[in-house]
């Protein structure tokens, strides 16, 4: 009896440290700061962002360089900075797109912590920028990867954009996490749900998705369950032989845009 109890407290405690500190386990913020260095995209400019949550957040925006083109609102994944999407932004910009990357709360040397109603404040707060740029609804395109993807779809709910890219999204944050840990109650400890599933079929502009045949963080079954709702003009990328971070279609993307986002 004692030691079953002994075993109880321990999974007790076990689960309570994963609910307390789950936020480790999800988003794996760079502390600090870019140098100009390791940004690699001259274009852009350092801009600051305003959240309705008291927040001053740090970007990095460039306008069209060819009139009547898109901007590219890019909602990066869990980890990692503006550097190492410097090769995809500049290909953007080379083509004549907009582009505005956003740090969020707790990356890059922003202060706050990272939350899913967070990082939707701050995606927010990237979309009114723009919007005292002049930018039109009709010409902003939502990027999201990864965890990005769900940001990206909870602000295609709000705002009536231009067009959707979704590169490996998810049903929801406890579908992934059932994958990666198939024994643990996952969806009754997450306070972060990032529930896309549930929202997609409220999306009315045409999406793009992207997946990595060989995703081994995001399983192709869970993005392709999340394709399969969409009800939108859609199209499916898979690349068959690539992994979770090494999807590279900026091509495609490029592509997707000039037949579908009309600015006005």
């Amino acid at each position: 009896m004692k030691l079953s109890l002994s075993v109880l407290t321990i999974v007790f405690i076990f689960l309570f440290a994963i609910y307390i500190y789950q936020g480790n386990l999800i988003y794996f913020p760079g502390k600090r700061a870019p140098t100009a260095e390791e940004t690699r995209v001259p274009e852009l400019q350092t801009i600051a962002l305003h959240t309705d949550d008291g927040l001053t957040l740090t970007a990095w925006y460039s306008p069209p360089s060819l009139p009547n083109m898109p901007t590219l609102v890019y909602l990066h994944g869990n980890s990692g900075h503006i550097g190492h999407r410097s090769k995809s932004i500049n290909f953007y910009l080379n083509n004549g797109f907009g582009v505005l990357f956003l740090a969020y709360r707790g990356f890059s040397g922003n202060p706050g912590t990272p939350s899913e109603k967070g990082l939707y404040e701050d995606a927010r707060a990237a979309i009114r920028f723009l919007f005292t740029k002049s930018v039109p609804n009709s010409c902003l395109v939502l990027l999201g990867e990864s965890l990005g993807t769900a940001v990206a779809i909870q602000m295609a709910t709000e705002y009536n954009v231009g067009a959707l890219i979704l590169q490996s999204p998810f049903t929801s944050l406890s579908d992934v996490g059932k994958y990666i840990y198939p024994h643990l109650p996952i969806k009754w400890l997450l306070q972060d749900k990032y529930e896309s599933f549930t929202k997609i079929h409220r999306i009315h502009c045409p999406v793009l998705v992207i997946l990595a045949g060989n995703d081994k963080t995001i399983p192709l079954q869970i993005s392709q369950k999340l394709y399969d709702a969409i009800t939108a003009p859609k199209k499916l990328i898979i690349s068959p032989n690539k992994e979770h971070n090494a999807l590279n279609e900026s091509g495609a993307i490029v592509q997707f845009m000039h037949e579908n986002v009309h600015c006005m």
